[in-house]
């Protein structure tokens, strides 16, 4: 018994501490201010100096939470890179590699989601990216990350050996869908569109784009049932 409930009590995730609050409200705090700089004066006038005055740091203490100045501007898609792989691997018995990433964008646009750009004032945080070729080459190399990610779940996943190509050829179909599904909804953000609306007409998108997907990618990875 104690053995049992020793293992439960590591399962468990840990309690965050004092220390770790802290410094997790003082990393958010400083990017808050320093996006709120951003949108108003654009990401190439406003240097990490004036971040850290505006914040009430140190320039030092910026550096420490956010290593590069893009980082200030991009701390809340830490989470992107591994998006469709995380997807992929929590996929329902039964359901193949592409049905889950249409499951799940589908969902994140009926439910107006920023996590695919469908929040009001998306369109201030596109101009500033727009303005900065620092941030749109971050963005660049993010779908690189993307794609890397996706195809080493899929070779995973399907135990395909390094010179299968479907996961390579799948994987870039993947992540075109969802990159070609966020770019679209960020060019009619960018028009001063309402989410909601944006919503409607993305999902009719995202139902063309299911449909050219061929039998093959849409059958690939299919989680065997329990």
């Amino acid at each position: 018994m104690a053995e049992a409930r020793g293992a439960k009590a590591a399962e468990e995730p840990r309690a965050e501490g004092l220390r770790e609050r802290k410094k997790r409200r003082t990393r958010q705090h400083i990017s808050d201010v320093a996006t709120g700089l951003f949108l108003e004066r654009g990401f190439d006038a406003v240097t990490i100096a004036e971040i850290a005055a505006a914040a009430d740091v140190s320039v030092n203490t910026v550096y420490n939470y956010f290593p590069a100045k893009e980082d200030l501007f991009l701390d809340r898609m830490d989470g992107v890179q591994g998006r469709l792989s995380r997807t992929v691997r929590g996929r329902e018995p039964g359901e193949s590699a592409a049905a889950a990433v249409v499951r799940e964008l589908r969902h994140d646009i009926q439910a107006v989601s920023p996590r695919v750009g469908l929040v009001d004032g998306y369109d201030r945080f596109m101009h500033v990216i727009n303005g900065a070729p620092t941030l749109k080459a971050r963005l660049f190399l993010l779908q690189q990350q993307v794609l890397d990610s996706i195809v080493a779940t899929l070779r995973e996943e399907t135990e395909a050996d390094e010179g299968d190509p479907l996961p390579l050829l799948i994987g870039g179909q993947l992540a075109w869908v969802e990159s070609a599904l966020v770019r679209y909804i960020g060019a009619e953000m960018m028009k001063g569109r309402k989410a909601t609306k944006v919503s409607r007409d993305a999902l009719a998108l995202l139902d063309e784009m299911e449909d050219l997907l061929s039998e093959k990618v849409l059958n690939y990875a299919v989680r065997a049932a329990r």
